[in-house]
């Protein structure tokens, strides 16, 4: 039997958050209003935006759901984490970004009409492909495989329900908001905020139950999660590259890859590994790590100017502006 450091880590996988039979229908449900409240936010203009810089709109879907779990696939295993943060951490890279980038890229003089548009399509693509990234790069990590275990879900299974799952209540929410937005944009300043506090409150019941457990093993998790934000934020800025963005819509794109929508992230892990605590605590340290980084950086960018009026796309060299 390992003593010390070493069995602590082990037990890291076995933390169980202690939620009733009950609680992963509950979850459920509060996970479709919050997708519910996220959608009143999206709106279809914003979507149809994209149609008209198709290669702006790819590249940034391609770094999201591609570039960023692909790049975590190879970290993984170099961090030596347990199987539980292992998961936590791929969750978190197969999500989208949150609404949180919008009021950073606000404080950072980005791009705010642009942010507003990448979150619609992010967040409207990722019905799809978060669960579809996901499926497919937690194939490729065999850290991944004794929690798929535990919980006994196929990756089919959690393509199907997942999708489902995001899909119905994103899809009311978007229909409502084209067809009622003045209920819709009352319900969002609601119904959003109000499930993330009850989600907050059940995470929050569960870790001071273990909460000993968690401040041991926090360190183990933070290496894992700060690390796969520099890649995040570095993905985001050789994004930015590649689309030859002008200084305000590249702060945009470094924060649209670089800030995760933890939000989600933590539904998705309440309802589908309840009883795996490890991933839950990975989710929520990489919320609170990415609050803190974000504001950090959105405030430094912030006293080095540029306008908000900056061009989207840099001009080429040679050429008059």
């Amino acid at each position: 039997m390992k003593t010390g450091v070493g069995a602590m880590v082990e037990n890291l996988d076995d933390v169980d958050l202690g939620l009733s039979d009950a609680a992963p229908l509950v979850i459920k449900a509060m996970v479709a209003i919050f997708l519910f409240g996220v959608a009143l936010n999206v709106r279809p203009a914003d979507v149809l935006a994209s149609l008209r810089r198709p290669s702006l709109f790819a590249v940034t879907l391609v770094t999201q759901f591609v570039v960023v779990p692909g790049l975590s696939v190879l970290i993984i295993p170099l961090l030596d984490v347990r199987p539980s943060v292992a998961v936590g951490l791929l969750l978190v890279a197969c999500c989208p970004a949150g609404n949180l980038s919008n009021i950073l890229a606000y404080r950072a003089r980005a791009d705010v009409a642009l942010s507003v548009s990448l979150i619609s399509v992010s967040n409207a693509a990722a019905a799809l492909l978060t669960p579809l990234a996901f499926v497919t790069w937690a194939g490729l990590v065999s850290e991944t495989d004794p929690v798929f275990a535990e919980v006994r879900l196929d990756p089919a299974s959690v393509l199907v329900e997942v999708a489902a799952l995001i899909l119905l209540p994103f899809g009311a929410g978007m229909a409502l908001a084209r067809l009622r937005p003045e209920i819709a944009g009352w319900a969002h300043r609601i119904v959003e905020p109000l499930t993330v506090l009850l989600l907050g409150v059940v995470l929050i019941v569960g870790i001071s139950a273990n909460f000993t457990t968690i401040v041991t093993f926090a360190g183990v998790i933070v290496a894992g999660v700060v690390v796969q934000n520099l890649v995040s934020l570095a993905a985001g800025r050789a994004a930015a590259f590649v689309c030859r963005l002008g200084p305000a819509a590249a702060r945009t794109m470094t924060l649209e890859v670089g800030v995760r929508n933890t939000g989600l992230g933590l539904v998705l892990t309440l309802s589908f590994f309840p009883t795996v605590g490890g991933v839950a605590i990975t989710v929520a340290l990489w919320g609170l790590w990415d609050l803190a980084v974000g504001f950090a950086l959105a405030s430094w960018w912030r006293r080095r100017g540029p306008s908000r009026d900056a061009p989207i796309v840099a001009p080429m060299k040679g050429t008059r502006t």
